[in-house]
């Protein structure tokens, strides 16, 4: 069974906040006077809007281009230097064989552009998510890479 690489329990815990403050303006409502409700009715839809145009904004900072590009990421051409034997030097075979011993497992070429990467210096989650390793491969990949740095 793989492990998914982002649990969303932040958008568990809004959808429930959004029907408990629906559940809230509905009492809130039926249990004002009459002749009020317009008036309250209107004062909980602007503050619906106010709350959901301050998620649309953290939201929207989270995302932007600035965040992505401060983010490290694969280089856009990538020369003979990369794959070099200097590069491969402390690669760790022996202990990321046994681990790989089952059908599915990860091609050569994509372990070998995982070390190069983990090299540079990208860590074990993220190498996790480009390259579709299991998580115990990933790590050790980056302890050997951390280790000959």
């Amino acid at each position: 069974m793989r492990r998914l690489p982002h649990p969303h329990t932040g958008e568990g815990a809004a959808a429930l906040g959004v029907f408990t403050l629906a559940a809230l303006e509905l009492i809130a409502l039926s249990a004002a006077p009459a002749g009020n409700r317009p008036v309250i009715a209107g004062a909980l839809a602007a503050a619906a809007a106010l709350v959901l145009l301050g998620v649309a904004v953290v939201r929207h900072r989270r995302n932007r281009p600035a965040v992505r590009l401060a983010r490290p990421s694969t280089p856009e051409a990538v020369g003979a230097e990369w794959f070099s034997a200097e590069t491969f030097e402390g690669f760790p075979a022996e202990a990321v064989g046994p681990l790989l011993g089952h059908p599915g497992a990860p091609s050569p070429s994509s372990l070998y552009s995982a070390w190069v990467l983990a090299v540079e210096g990208h860590d074990p989650v993220w190498i996790e998510r480009h390259f579709g390793l299991p998580p115990d491969v990933a790590h050790v990949l980056c302890e050997a890479a951390r280790s000959r740095r």
